[in-house]
């Protein structure tokens, strides 16, 4: 049955807002037996993925077949939907699968740091009792354990998953954090577990280091101060770990992630709600084209008024925009040939809740 206009795809777009209205907040879509569609069922596909993003789920489609493939990549929407092959795949899609690999893995690695740190509280910081003792009396020359320098790698390794799953566990407030800034996490904890594992007992390498991590000047800014908190965090974990604090560091991992997820949890704001008006001329609104737009760029959109005026129409949209979002850069597309829009303008609304 084909999912066009003259009621079929109005009583879909109607059935879809239902359920969510119903507190779903998943829902997956069967199109296996839809042969066409035409830019009305686009339209009622594209509302039902704009409120599944509002209420915090998701629709995803199942069984597509290629003349309705084609209607989205002709209406450059075939990256914007999750497409499956099978209902069964979409059902198991809704899981939060990065979610639990991620919490596995932390329980995993914060669990082998502190069996490690009270399993050998005094041999992983690089002295057995002989040679701490040996080094208290101010002998010179005492011979390093054979195994040293694996023990030592391991410090390293450590330092490395602590801050991949720092980095894994971190929502960033902005989407266009650059990616150097992630690996820079990562980095940071491997430094300071470096410099600890330098410095040893010196110190004087401790004075040496300082001085010459005062020479270094880092020019990239930080627009998030939690970044820059993280970055810090990550610095005393990695130290715990260069010193073979394993315990230490495996439960000031385990508490940074909790807080982490905490904090995100009781965010208040995530997103700027603005109202956006549109017109267009003549008495035809290029509803297509405008929504298309909105959901490639991960707007979260509502239709609120319809104004008819002597030359032209306006449509206003209550949108939900991520904080870093570029109002110039979407204004420019709305604006582009082929749209159809003659006017685009952004204003704040007030005491409104997404």
């Amino acid at each position: 049955m084909p999912l066009v206009a003259g009621g079929v795809a109005e009583a879909f777009e109607k059935d879809v807002q239902q359920v969510f209205r119903g507190g779903q907040r998943h829902l997956v879509v069967d199109l296996s037996g839809v042969a066409a569609i035409d830019s009305a069922g686009i339209r009622a596909l594209v509302r039902g993925h704009t409120t599944a993003q509002r209420q915090g789920g998701g629709l995803r489609l199942a069984a597509v077949r290629p003349a309705v493939q084609a209607m989205f990549e002709a209406s450059r929407l075939s990256s914007t939907f999750e497409i499956y092959d099978s209902v069964e795949a979409a059902r198991l899609s809704t899981w939060p699968w990065r979610a639990v690999a991620t919490l596995l893995a932390g329980a995993v690695l914060c669990s082998a740091l502190v069996w490690a740190g009270l399993k050998w509280p005094v041999q992983l910081t690089g002295f057995d009792p002989v040679t701490e003792a040996a080094l208290e009396r101010g002998q010179k020359g005492v011979p390093a354990h054979h195994l040293q320098p694996f023990v030592e790698l391991a410090k390293l390794v450590a330092a490395v998953l602590i801050g991949a799953l720092v980095t894994a566990v971190h929502t960033p407030v902005s989407r266009d954090r650059p990616r150097s800034l992630e690996q820079a996490q990562t980095l940071l904890c491997v430094s300071g577990a470096m410099m600890m594992i330098i410095i040893g007992n010196s110190l004087a390498r401790a004075f040496g280091i300082a001085g010459a991590a005062g020479i270094v000047r880092f020019r990239t800014p930080v627009d998030d101060p939690k970044d820059v908190t993280i970055l810090f965090l990550l610095m005393g974990l990695g130290m715990a770990t260069g010193l073979g604090a394993f315990a230490v560091a495996g439960l000031g991992t385990a508490f940074l992630c909790i807080t982490l997820v905490v904090l995100d949890r009781l965010a208040s704001q995530r997103s700027r709600i603005l109202k956006l008006e549109i017109s267009a001329p003549g008495r035809v609104f290029p509803t297509s084209q405008v929504e298309a737009i909105l959901v490639q760029n991960g707007v979260v959109f509502e239709p609120r008024e319809i104004s008819q005026g002597k030359n032209d129409i306006t449509v206003t949209f209550h949108t939900w925009l991520d904080l870093p979002a570029s109002l110039d850069e979407l204004t420019a597309q709305f604006m582009a040939e082929g749209t159809g829009v003659s006017a685009v303008s952004w204003d704040q609304v007030k005491r409104e809740k997404p």
